[in-house]
């Protein structure tokens, strides 16, 4: 009977000698985890200032163009106006046979004369009561009437020279020399280059994104040049265009220009803008969803000597559909990039830093 006893208790106690080993090996295991660090990928949130650049096909183009008129009509004699030339403000142009003109001004001087000759004779009558005061008054009115017509006249010849109104350059010619020319008919166009413009075709869409043009930095490489040079805004057209819907935006180049720069000639215009973005782009897989519902990024914080997490909830955006950005969370913070849902609130974390092979 002690025997069985014997064998009995024996066998128990083989029986929970290895349970109770299994147990104290898997405590340890437990522990050992738990003194571990948790390697995670972190990466830095960059700035909230973000600068945008884009690329526009722009032309060179003239302040203004004008289509120059004689306002008289007359014969033209006199057409000096190369295509491409560049003239000065002043400067005579074509001119129209100026005999005619001539004529008319000394035909309103000698009725001018001969008017205040009357004039004079009347009223010298009119105070010897040997004449009316009425016809000294029509007289007076006569003289008024014959200097109005030389000036009249004197303008007319003024008007038989063209002369440039700016400094520019000559377009092409609408008439040839040797013609009868009708007051207001087109004779030259000029390219006023007194501030060389550049413009190009902005979409409305992006339009509405960027809003006020002023705070757009432009630049563009002149033709003979290396370097680009900055354009300064100066106007856009309030209408679209009838198929692109696109505006024209006028730059202003203000620096001096090298005589290569001509209207028409092709650039390309670089758009920088700074925008200052509430909303920081994070990658999808640094997003965790809590138990509550909330989102939320794990922020890596040194408390103590160790890399401890911390749960920022924060607001997700998507702008594109595609790209994410989060609202709460500070630029320049250490967030987990993969993985964030498997860290526990108390878990020890390490920066992984890629695999180390080390040996002899």
């Amino acid at each position: 009977m002690m025997q069985g006893i014997r064998i009995a208790m024996t066998t128990a106690a083989l029986i929970g000698l290895p349970i109770g080993g299994v147990h104290a090996d898997q405590t340890i295991s437990e522990m050992a985890l738990e003194a571990s660090p948790l390697f995670v990928r972190t990466m830095i949130v960059g700035a909230a200032d973000e600068v945008q650049q884009r690329q526009f096909f722009g032309r060179i183009a003239a302040l203004e163009t004008a289509d120059l008129s004689f306002e008289v009509r007359g014969y033209l004699s006199l057409l000096d106006a190369p295509r491409g030339s560049f003239i000065s403000a002043g400067e005579h142009l074509a001119a129209l046979d100026l005999e005619p003109f001539e004529r008319a001004v000394k035909r309103a001087e000698l009725t001018l004369a001969q008017a205040e000759r009357d004039l004079e004779r009347l009223q010298t009558l009119a105070s010897r009561n040997v004449s009316s005061q009425v016809r000294a008054q029509d007289a007076e009115t006569a003289r008024d009437l014959a200097e109005v017509a030389l000036r009249d006249a004197r303008d007319a010849l003024a008007d038989a020279q063209l002369v440039a109104p700016f400094d520019g350059i000559v377009a092409d010619r609408l008439v040839a020399t040797f013609t009868n020319i009708t007051a207001g008919q087109p004779i030259l166009r000029l390219h006023n280059m007194s501030e060389t413009r550049v413009e190009f075709d902005l979409p409305e869409r992006i339009l509405a994104t960027i809003g006020d043009l002023s705070m757009v930095a432009f630049s563009t490489i002149l033709p003979g040049q290396t370097e680009p040079v900055p354009l300064a805004f100066r106007e856009i057209q309030a209408e679209t265009g009838a198929i692109g819907q696109s505006y024209i935006v006028s730059l202003a180049i203000e620096e001096e220009v090298s005589s290569l720069v001509l209207p028409g000639k092709t650039v390309t215009v670089t758009a920088r803008l700074l925008q200052h973005q509430d909303a920081l782009p994070v990658p999808a897989t640094a997003i965790v969803t809590r138990p509550d519902g909330e989102t939320a990024v794990v922020v890596v914080t040194e408390r103590d000597g160790e890399l401890r997490p911390e749960f920022a909830p924060v607001e997700v955006r998507s702008a594109t559909g595609v790209d994410l950005t989060v609202v709460g969370l500070e630029p320049g913070a250490e967030i987990v990039e993969l993985g964030g849902h498997l860290i526990a609130p108390d878990a020890l974390l390490a920066r992984y830093t890629g695999l180390i092979v080390e040996g002899n």
